[in-house]
């Protein structure tokens, strides 16, 4: 699919800058698009690589205009401007990429599908999929091949589980809900008792509830609660290779990076933001808007709308400064040795000149 930028700039609400018939074939990061691309500027950062960059096209705001046609010099370039570039430049994107459409199979003969389940309008059940006794599957929902609704469990409209994702007995999912391949929801809390030499297992008897617009990435793992529910609130982003214990209570749109990992009973306000491999121990409160840089580490609780990073964690700030000191540390060494020789020399200089002031005196005596 090819269209003209003029055509682009009418879908995109936009005002075109330069050659309105110029053909664009696709949508491309700014260091990687050519002639036949449109990429956009949507900060300083981008901003400062225009000078690397050789698209047909690109969308800018009118302040960023200037400095824009400058870094690009006497290339053959037009411009779109627009009020959000990144917004215009996903729209672009979906045009030159539409997704496929949904299909329609219902309940394919090659799932398994209990009697007692429900079954939706409008859902679709691919092969291999399974599917146990009295679960309810809301309506508009896609399970895929290989995915596992445990006895049950209550699945919300509109709501996908990808490939092979496993949902355990008596789990509830809300509406709207991305559940990515291979996740494991309501597998049994890591808890244990040591009696006599020997762990003795504690009954996982509680649930996972999982409510509106979450996503949960791939390989995520989500387990259920040892007495009640471990709760993922909603709008609640998950990476991959996120690691949730049992009984934790999240609260609505975090976003947790991949490898993040929390121990039993943590909690969450709304907001809270957790970069990659953040590690959170048990029993620990995240406060609303908080956010912790990649490899935090947490044992206590962060205030609401601090940002902390490293392990373990405190006030940014405060790290900083740390860091910064253990940087200088090498030279600080040099210059401790240094002193310390000078401290040396004075030492033996002061004695031998209090032998030569007793030397004197003696004599004199």
């Amino acid at each position: 699919m090819t269209i003209t930028v003029s055509q682009l700039a009418s879908q995109l609400k936009g005002e075109v800058i330069g050659d309105r018939d110029r053909e664009i074939a696709d949508a491309q990061a700014l260091t990687k698009a050519g002639p036949s691309d449109v990429t956009f500027v949507g900060d300083e950062a981008n901003l400062r690589k225009l000078n690397q960059c050789h698209a047909g096209v690109v969308l800018i705001n009118a302040d960023r205009l200037p400095t824009a046609k400058q870094l690009m010099g006497l290339q053959e370039v037009s411009f779109i401007l627009v009020d959000d570039p990144q917004t215009a430049f996903i729209e672009a994107m979906q045009l030159f990429r539409p997704k496929r459409q949904r299909p329609t199979i219902g309940v394919s003969q090659q799932a398994s599908v209990d009697s007692s389940a429900l079954i939706g309008k409008n859902t679709n059940i691919y092969p291999g999929a399974y599917v146990a006794a009295d679960a309810v599957i809301g309506r508009d929902c896609d399970i895929h091949p290989g995915a596992v609704v445990g006895a049950g469990c209550h699945v919300g409209d509109q709501t996908t589980i990808h490939a092979h994702a496993v949902l355990y007995p008596e789990i509830t999912i809300g509406n709207r809900v991305i559940i990515h391949a291979n996740a494991v929801l309501g597998a049994d809390g890591f808890g244990y008792r040591f009696e006599q030499g020997r762990f003795t297992k504690i009954p996982q008897l509680g649930t996972v509830r999982i409510d509106d617009d979450v996503e949960i990435g791939a390989c995520t793992t989500i387990d259920r609660g040892m007495i009640g529910a471990t709760i993922i609130g909603e709008g609640t982003k998950l990476d991959n290779l996120v690691m949730i214990a049992h009984n934790c209570e999240l609260g609505k749109h975090n976003a947790l990076v991949s490898q993040v990992g929390l121990a039993g009973s943590v909690t969450t306000g709304d907001y809270v933001r957790c970069a990659g491999q953040v590690g959170i121990a048990d029993h620990v409160h995240l406060g609303t808007g908080c956010t912790l840089a990649a490899k935090s580490g947490v044992h206590k609780d962060i205030p609401a709308g601090e940002t902390q990073i490293g392990a373990p964690s405190g006030p940014i700030e405060e790290q900083f400064k740390i860091m910064m000191a253990m940087q200088k540390a090498p030279e600080m060494r040099k210059q401790i040795r240094s002193l310390e020789k000078q401290v040396a020399d004075l030492i033996k200089q002061m004695a031998e000149l209090r032998e030569q002031i007793s030397e004197p005196i003696a004599e004199a005596a």
